[in-house]
């Protein structure tokens, strides 16, 4: 469903059918239009470039937050919304309006001519547009989809590139090696520019260790003692947080030195936010169909994500039932597998409407290989209504950040 300003979505809709792929990997076309834009990827404030399969949304949020807390004015680029499209594009602080985002919009549209491109190039080069006439003391851009040839990588010296744990995911576009993905990932790595990683597995480490030193980057890997310098019980939910706040913390001292104090980085840490990352759900039209059970929101959709999911269920006690839609692009079962011991009862739904999503049914059957309930319903009303019945500790809704998006308008709860 689209919840965008109807002047937004015919913007945006002038970028749609202008390449025949939805993504096709490459710089070629962005950079053609970044020309015939004036370059303003060159007229930029200080860059981290943050790439990596899981807690790229948080780990930026943890840096605008720890950032802000020291007073700094800062841009942050993510993808994709939850509900608006604005929710892409913050400008020092503050998500973009409409009438500035759809003018500046036209004005891609006039610089791009007759050229191809995707819509995803298209609006990454339109943010950084943006970006680029808004001043601030520092730009957190977060890659899309790889690194190497996402259409964010087009910062020639950012200030410092930020690599969050890699696993597997969009198999189709960046297969099932990992070394091969982390090489992908690692591809934002400049030279002489410095490189600040969170643990890894051996393959992706040696990766991006090789990679680093190729380019004569500074390489810097989170430690315990980084890990100690953030609270225990950050703002976001989960253990794996703590790890993404502490790399983020890292990023800044790299990149700020004493400028960024431990004091900021600490109630950063406390005060960040991030919807659709274990978050509760407030009461609203769609949480009073299960009356009182409190209602947890996660966009999580790969194994990796499944299991720092599971983690924090395990801490929370009591029973868990799911309600999941996933993309039928997404490893189901190795997803479901994570919460084998957990979750018990699953009930399955549509995803998104305009999103390839999985049939319900299909996603049921994948469950059931490990948990042992799943139900398939028509919609997620159903499915709610159908896991309030065993009135379980707590529902939790996951497996795609689409749903995700359409659960908190439909509960009244707009990303700010």
């Amino acid at each position: 469903m689209n919840y965008d300003h109807a002047d937004v979505t015919a913007g945006l809709a002038a970028f749609q059918g202008l390449y025949p792929e939805k993504i096709a990997l490459s710089l070629d076309r962005i950079m053609h239009l970044l020309d015939a834009m004036g370059r303003p990827q060159d007229r930029l404030p200080p860059v981290i470039h943050v790439a990596g399969t899981n807690g790229k949304g948080s780990t930026c949020a943890y840096l605008r937050a720890m950032a802000e807390a020291e007073g700094l004015t800062v841009h942050v680029f993510t993808s994709p919304h939850l509900v608006r499209f604005n929710e892409r594009i913050r400008l020092a602080g503050k998500l973009i309006d409409d009438q500035r985002l759809i003018d500046w919009l036209a004005r891609t549209r006039a610089a791009l001519g007759d050229h191809q491109i995707t819509h995803f190039e298209a609006t990454t080069a339109m943010a950084l547009l943006a970006f680029s006439e808004v001043p601030a003391d520092l730009l957190i851009l977060e890659v899309g989809l790889g690194g190497r040839y996402d259409a964010t990588n087009v910062i020639e010296t950012p200030a410092l590139s930020v690599i969050t744990p890699i696993d597997f995911d969009h198999k189709q576009f960046l297969g099932t090696d990992l070394a091969g993905i982390a090489a992908e990932k690692a591809g934002i790595i400049k030279p002489n520019c410095p490189v600040a990683s969170a643990p890894q597995s051996r393959v992706s480490a040696e990766v991006i260790a090789s990679t680093a030193a190729e380019n004569g980057s500074d390489l810097q890997t989170l430690s315990i003692e980084d890990i100690e310098l953030v609270p225990e019980n950050v703002a976001l939910a989960g253990t794996h947080q703590r790890y993404n706040a502490a790399l983020a913390g890292l990023a800044l001292r790299m990149v700020f030195g004493s400028q960024i104090s431990s004091a900021a980085i600490w109630n950063g840490a406390k005060s960040a936010s991030w919807p659709a990352r274990l978050q509760r759900l407030q009461p609203g039209p769609l949480t009073d169909i299960v009356g009182g059970i409190p209602v947890w929101l996660d966009g999580g959709h790969n194994p990796h994500a499944g299991g720092a999911i599971s983690d924090v269920l395990r801490q929370m006690g009591g029973t868990t039932v799911m309600v999941s839609a996933m993309m039928a692009s997404k490893d189901h079962g190795e997803f479901f597998r994570t919460f084998e011991g957990v979750v018990e009862d699953v009930h399955t739904v549509p995803n998104a409407q305009g999103h390839h999503g999985a049939d319900p049914a299909a996603l049921a059957q994948a469950a059931a290989l490990y948990l042992p309930r799943a139900t398939a319903h028509h919609s997620l009303q159903e499915g709610l209504k159908a896991a309030a019945v065993t009135g379980p500790s707590q529902i939790l809704i996951c497996g795609s950040l689409y749903l995700a998006g359409d659960v908190l308008a439909m509960n009244d709860e707009y990303p700010a």
